[in-house]
């Protein structure tokens, strides 16, 4: 019998750092710390802690996967080296144009579920985009949290703001409570 496990999903730019349109370079990699106290959290419940986030500076020519690699090798380190521990695994879409794994779609979501043996129903999904949100949804993932962070963000998001919102969703012939809440800062999950 497999064990079933849990997990919270972070999207990366504007969740776990500073969000300065296509982050490449460590000199512009700026944490937020409210990040680590949000990981620290989940680890302690068991959750697995999986980024999935849109890169598709990659295929406009920006930088490269030779880039992406490296600054992701630079936050696992950084995350170890304040937490003691790694994130679980980096999904990441190069493409700009891919209708399978790009947010809103779910592949990254679905590569995750079958190799950590995800309940998503017991899982989370943190983001700061519109796009995050409808892939938690389009997944099934009850627990959502919109977070924002900056007057750019709050101005293209909905305008009720420090609210829940609850739909529901046909999945495999049952309905699904989904909620997502808008919050300014990740020390609100706790």
């Amino acid at each position: 019998m497999h064990k079933i496990n849990k997990a919270v999903f972070f999207d990366r730019d504007g969740v776990i750092n500073q969000d300065s349109h296509y982050v490449y370079k460590i000199e512009d990699f700026i944490f937020y710390e409210d990040f680590f106290t949000c990981a620290s959290y989940f680890k302690s419940k068991n959750y697995k802690l999986i980024v999935i986030t849109n890169q598709s500076g990659i295929e406009r020519g920006y930088y490269t996967l030779f880039d992406f690699l490296h600054i992701s090798k630079y936050m696992q380190n950084e995350i170890f080296k304040k937490l003691g521990y790694f994130l679980d695994r980096i999904y990441f879409c190069p493409l700009l144009h891919d209708t399978l794994r790009r947010k809103p779609a779910i592949g990254m979501i679905t590569q995750a579920q079958e190799h950590f043996q995800l309940d998503l129903n017991q899982s989370y999904l943190i983001g700061d985009k519109m796009s995050d949100i409808e892939a938690g949804i389009n997944a099934g993932i009850p627990n959502l949290f919109l977070i924002e962070r900056n007057e750019e963000t709050k101005q293209n998001q909905p305008k009720n703001k420090n609210t829940s919102k609850i739909f529901t969703k046909c999945n495999q012939n049952k309905q699904l409570k989904i909620s997502y809440h808008t919050i300014s800062s990740l020390d609100y999950i706790q």
